[in-house]
């Protein structure tokens, strides 16, 4: 073995060793403090790269739960309401058999029934959210999903003006009109009201479990482990210790040489 002063191979050899020790602990350090195994893209590309699409992915079905929450009012506001108008269209009926017992007040039901059709024809026009019509006949789109789910009230009520017009006069006509397909028709309506909530409702299930799944990957991905970088940070730290006292003798070596000149 050769003796060098110019060259200490084993002072640079224990420098490059503290120098890789002291970036490895100032890692597991930055980790504990950031409680994150991705600090930067060069940590882990491809995990940050997934992760990335992860989160993205996560924004996205967040919104469509959103948008669920949104058609879900919308269908809940227009049941309530459709169960109104069938309400008070079984009072209808039940008006006009009453009109068929000659010791009633004919008069009395004949306003009675106005009075049931005109409050019918309100909820009708006037069920609205934000200035959106839910019981017309209007296609209103909710993404929710991969595919959006549309909804259409109003085509399956249909137009029941006819009879309504003719429940709203209020005369002798009014308690003869017959109302069994409006009837119908609101039953219809209520029924395709309850199939498009189970629509959403299965929706809303789908993309709460995807979005939970999601984070539980994008947390394998970006979350530290905090007990293991303790470890690695503590661990680091002796290592540290040690190197430095390595490198203080080794760099010390060649005065030995010195000796050779006394």
């Amino acid at each position: 073995m050769a003796f060098s002063v110019n060259t200490n191979l084993g002072a640079l050899q224990a420098y490059n060793a503290l120098a890789k020790v002291t970036a490895e602990t100032q890692k597991a350090q930055l980790r504990l403090a950031t409680t994150k195994r991705i600090n930067s893209v060069a940590d882990d590309t491809s995990g940050w790269n997934v992760g990335k699409k992860l989160e993205a992915s996560n924004l996205q079905m967040k919104s469509q739960l959103s948008n669920i929450s949104s058609a879900q009012n919308f269908l809940s506001t227009a049941e309530s309401a459709l169960q109104q108008v069938y309400d008070k269209l079984n009072q209808i009926l039940a008006k006009q058999e009453d009109y068929k017992d000659p010791l009633k007040d004919k008069t009395a039901l004949q306003n009675d029934v106005k009075t049931l059709a005109d409050e019918v024809s309100s909820i009708l026009s006037n069920t609205k959210i934000n200035g959106a019509d839910l019981l017309a006949s209007a296609s209103n789109s909710f993404g929710a999903g991969a595919t959006a789910v549309v909804v259409n009230i109003g085509a399956q009520l249909g137009s029941n003006t006819t009879t309504l017009t003719a429940l709203q006069v209020g005369d002798a006509t009014s308690m003869t009109t017959d109302i069994t397909t409006f009837q119908s028709n609101v039953r219809t309506a209520l029924s395709y009201v309850g199939n498009s909530t189970q629509t959403f409702n299965s929706r809303q299930d789908f993309l709460t479990a995807s979005v939970a799944n999601n984070t539980a990957l994008i947390s394998q991905l970006f979350d530290a482990d905090m007990a293991a970088e303790q470890l690695n940070s503590t661990k680091g730290q002796i290592s540290g210790q040690i190197a430095t006292a390595m490198l203080s003798q080794m760099n010390a070596a060649p005065q030995q040489l010195l000796s050779l000149f006394r």
